[in-house]
């Protein structure tokens, strides 16, 4: 059998090897074309990334309601007072607990969405051209 290789190597170029499968995939997909489900996202950037919301709403919703839910079924617990403080402790977790919990949700937030990123190659940085920017109003002379 004969060889009817027609690839042309030379205008072959490579990415330097920074390009993981997932980045190069990412690159390919046309976003602006795919359908948006967010109960089925059609690429896996969109999977990954629902993954971590609804994992944070979860979470949230925990945080915010679990304080009110546990003073609900265990009312005679949730309203002694703390021995350091002196609050009850349902007033505690909702004026403490509540707010401090979004603010560590946020930065775990942050830091998944950074690590997602990282794994399919985006990158957030604008480029600064070296172009000097017209002072003058923008009128060439």
């Amino acid at each position: 059998m004969t060889d009817n290789s027609s690839h042309d190597t030379d205008d072959a170029a490579t990415d330097g090897g920074v390009a993981t499968g997932a980045a190069q995939q990412h690159r390919q997909t046309d976003y602006l074309s795919e359908e948006v489900n967010l109960l089925k996202p059609s690429t896996a950037y969109m999977r990954d990334h629902l993954r971590i919301v609804w994992t944070g709403f979860i979470v949230w919703a925990l945080i915010v309601f679990g304080p009110v839910t546990m003073t609900m079924l265990a009312p005679g617990t949730m309203t002694t007072t703390m021995p350091v403080l002196g609050f009850p402790w349902h007033y505690f977790l909702v004026a403490f607990g509540a707010p401090t919990g979004a603010l560590i949700l946020a930065a775990v937030y942050a830091r998944q969405r950074d690590k997602l990123d990282d794994k399919y190659g985006i990158d957030h940085s604008t480029d600064t051209g070296s172009a000097d920017t017209a002072s003058d109003g923008g009128q060439r002379e």
